[in-house]
């Protein structure tokens, strides 16, 4: 009997204990800081570290997603990785032929043309030019921007910008691709076409490196995520728990920013005093599976009594979108008469079937003229688990009947 043998994956790279200090300045002018030389220069600096000891490892042919909040320092990260910039401490170990994809532009002189960026750039990733001449048609080809290939790039929109730079990087046969935000520039059929090409790369055994805010974005490329939080590593592992961790994160910045910075109220004649996400039998619900049966409760202050009134909610994603939204008045009906004083109405939503991902709710009140009187944004939240079978804002079922193997 044969015995099963087990292929051990290299790393291709190797982040150690890496941490990086920067010194912000605010003396901006140069009289301010010749002002301030010597002993006082001193309290006009600031450090600031952006990375703390962080430690992982990427392995050969994996795709993996740093993701985080603003400031938490993955785009920082991307460079250290990227060799862009140095760690203040710790050392970051590479293999293999890099490519990255940081800066709109970077790497591109504004004065020089397309054509000449096309061969300073694909030097600059490890081309030689006979290398270069032998691809440049097909550079050219797939950044779609042969009309303006011989115009000076500073004359460039964002959306060539980002398409020539990553035509550069993808023919440069990296063994790494490293990508910050930068394919969320550009029109959809070109943002499909990167896509396309990442993909081509992952099954080509490459390894993709991505920051990212989106989660269907990460979880649509990545089997595996870094989450940041201030420098340090909050979560490492599977991609969907990754996007649940991050979600986490933001909501609480969230809350503690409303927390620091409350809005004065102002006289209403009714206010929406809090939202609640519960069961049918009224037990609150953090995390929602498609399928169940969930409450939304809004609770009224009334200032005074009102004969006919109005509420209605909405369900939106972390980045606006709404995907679902009702209220008693396109329900063909009004709430009962009230008195003054405190008030909870209820929304049932039999068998929810939001994909996976975090879901704010919203609600609002209005008077019998349907004008509204107050509305509490983001004013409860809860969680679907991830569904690695698809992606979107809607749960279904879907089975392949044809072209299965």
């Amino acid at each position: 009997m044969s015995e099963t043998t087990t292929v051990e994956v290299p790393d291709v790279v190797v982040i150690d204990e890496v941490s990086k200090t920067f010194t912000l300045r605010k003396d901006n002018s140069l009289k301010e800081r010749i002002v301030t030389l010597g002993r006082r220069g001193r309290q006009h600096r600031e450090e600031f570290q952006s990375l703390k000891d962080v430690s992982f490892s990427i392995p050969a042919g994996s795709s993996i997603a740093l993701m985080g909040p603003n400031g938490s320092g993955k785009s920082t990260l991307l460079k250290v990785i990227g060799g862009i910039i140095e760690p203040s401490s710790g050392q970051v170990l590479r293999r293999g032929r890099l490519a990255a994809l940081l800066e709109l532009g970077a790497g591109f002189h504004p004065d020089l043309s397309g054509r000449d960026n096309v061969y300073l750039n694909a030097a600059i990733l490890g081309l030689t030019k006979e290398e270069t001449d032998e691809r440049f048609d097909s550079i050219v080809a797939f950044s779609e921007i042969g009309d303006f290939i011989d115009t000076q790039v500073k004359f460039y929109s964002s959306g060539m910008y980002v398409r020539l730079a990553f035509a550069v990087a993808v023919h440069t046969d990296p063994d790494i691709l490293l990508v910050d935000e930068v394919l969320a520039v550009g029109d959809e059929a070109f943002q499909r076409k990167c896509m396309d090409k990442i993909r081509e790369f992952q099954r080509e055994g490459r390894t993709i490196v991505l920051v990212s805010h989106s989660a269907g974005q990460v979880m649509d490329i990545c089997d595996h995520a870094v989450v940041l939080s201030h420098g340090e590593v909050a979560y490492i592992g599977e991609a969907a728990e990754a996007t649940k961790v991050h979600r986490e994160i933001l909501e609480g910045k969230r809350q503690a920013n409303a927390t620091l910075a409350p809005v004065p109220e102002v006289a209403k004649a009714s206010r929406v005093k809090g939202i609640r996400v519960t069961d049918v039998s009224g037990a609150p619900k953090a995390e929602v599976t498609p399928g169940e049966d969930i409450v939304v409760q809004i609770d009224i202050e009334h200032d005074q009594p009102h004969e006919i009134w109005y509420t209605t909610f909405s369900i939106d994603t972390p980045t606006g979108q709404q995907v679902f939204g009702t209220g008693a008045h396109r329900l063909g009906t009004a709430h009962d008469a009230v008195v003054a004083g405190p008030v909870t109405v209820e929304y049932v939503i039999p068998s929810v079937s939001f994909a996976g991902g975090q879901y704010f709710v919203n609600a609002d009140v209005s008077d019998q003229d349907r004008t509204r009187l107050d509305v509490l944004w983001q004013g409860a939240h809860f969680y679907v688990p991830i569904e690695d079978r698809q992606t979107g804002t809607v749960h279904a079922e879907a089975r392949l009947v044809k072209g299965a193997r």
